[in-house]
Order: structure tokens, then C-alpha cells, then sequence
């Protein structure tokens, strides 16, 4: 079963620094048919303009995961930790029992695109802490790679859930098949591009939760940027 959501058709935000798709409910914004999909509950497409941020700000019991689309953010957090995340980087912040954090962008020109996902953590009273590594382009092309996850995936980041969440770029030459159990759910979101999943045509900015598919089938019309994520 595919819920499809059309970019078109997806929450808007903007003010003078931000400017964001919000997936599900999430700060002012309430739908009562998208505020989480399984463990995951938040699933933001940010773009902040250059000297724009996100002042400091509380976390707790949370896993929040932010992938870099194009540009620098950078951040830091009331432990004394400071970092920058770049394209094709992740990081995972467990929030756990607390955290005070802030998120910018220090450029004078160049916007920064992202993607920040909230997890739901199968283990309360964590101590917060990150964890931050970077992939190639050449690592996720003509594959669904593994960036962050709770299972046995080695290389990607652990994450305190069953879940996991890979991204591809995939080329009209690459044809790719996902398959999971029946009683697992799919969150797909399209980057940018052009791609059949199932019998679907999904393009930038959609996406869809997929439930009761063990087999999900991948073609691109274009080259095309996704993101998956593969959630009990």
C-alpha cells in the first residue's frame, strides 16, 4: 500500500532565514493524518539562507538525524561540542535525557539545503552524544547505501531503534529492487529526480509511506537522489 504525498501538496514554511517542507505535524503545523510513521516523527526538507540559524534550542529523547543535501550547516551545543556538516554527511544526535543545541548557516552567500529526521528511540535515558561520518557520491550511485541505522549495517551510523535510512543515486541503467518483511514500513522521498517505485511515478520533492510491500522495485526515468528509510 502506498500513501503518496505530492511535493506540490506538502506543508509550507517560510520567513526570512527559513524556508521548509514539513512532512509531518511539527511546531505550529497539526494534521491529524501526518504526525509520525512508526518510530519516525519528524521529517523536515530545510533550506536556510546565508546567516540564517536556528537559535539554541532543547532536545530530549529523540533521535534527530541531519543529512546535508548542498552547502555547510554548522552547529554547536551546551556540552562545548561544535562541527560542521557538508554534503553527503550525516550526523546522528541522540538527545536522550537533554540537550541545548543551535544550527546555522555561516556562510555570506550559500544557502544550505538538509534534511533533519526525527526518531523515535527504542531506549529512553540515554546520555546525549553524535556521531558524524561522510559518503561519497561514488558510494551511494546504482545503490541504496545504508548512512545510519539500528541493524547490521558496519559502516553506517548506529542509531537507537530498529531502523534504518540509505540513500542512492540511481541512473536509468541501474534497476533495483528493495525487500523487507511484511510487517516493516517504508518512508521514500525523492531528493531530486525522476523515479518509478512500484507501479508509482514519484518526482522531487514526494513521497510516500509504503506499508505491506515485501518487494519494492526501483527505476529511474532520470537520474534521481532518494532517501529511504526502513522502519518496524
Amino acid at each position: 500500500m502506498y500513501e503518496i504525498v505530492r511535493s506540490q501538496n506538502r506543508h509550507f514554511f517560510q520567513n526570512e532565514w527559513l524556508s521548509a517542507y514539513w512532512h509531518f505535524s511539527f511546531d505550529h503545523y497539526y494534521d491529524p493524518r501526518h504526525v509520525q510513521f512508526g518510530p519516525l516523527r519528524v521529517f523536515n526538507n530545510d533550506t536556510i539562507q546565508p546567516r540564517g540559524s536556528f537559535p539554541i534550542h532543547f532536545h530530549r529523547e529523540m533521535e534527530i538525524v541531519t543529512y546535508v543535501i548542498d552547502g555547510h550547516l554548522e552547529h554547536k551545543d551546551n556540552t562545548g561540542g561544535i562541527g560542521t556538516i557538508g554534503p553527503g554527511e550525516v550526523q546522528r544526535m541522540s538527545a536522550g535525557t537533554g540537550i541545548q543545541h543551535s544550527e546555522y548557516n555561516a556562510s555570506q552567500k550559500k544557502e544550505v539545503h538538509f534534511l533533519q529526521i526525527w526518531i523515535l528511540p527504542a531506549v529512553a535515558n540515554l546520555e546525549p552524544g553524535y556521531a558524524q561520518k561522510s559518503f561519497t557520491k561514488e558510494q551511494r550511485q546504482g545503490t541504496l547505501l545504508p548512512i545510519v541505522s539500528g541493524m547490521d549495517h558496519p559502516e553506517a551510523l548506529k542509531i537507537h531503534q530498529d531502523t534504518t535510512l540509505y540513500v542512492g543515486r540511481i541512473r536509468t541503467q541501474d534497476k533495483l529492487v528493495f525487500e523487507t518483511n511484511s510487517d516493516r514500513q517504508i518512508y521514500f522521498f525523492v531528493m531530486s529526480g525522476n523515479i518509478e517505485v512500484g507501479e508509482h511515478t514519484l518526482k522531487t520533492g514526494d513521497s510516500s509511506k509504503i506499508s505491506e510491500e515485501t518487494v519494492l522495485p526501483l527505476a529511474a526515468q532520470a537520474t534521481s537522489e532518494i532517501f529511504l528509510i526502513d522502519l518496524p
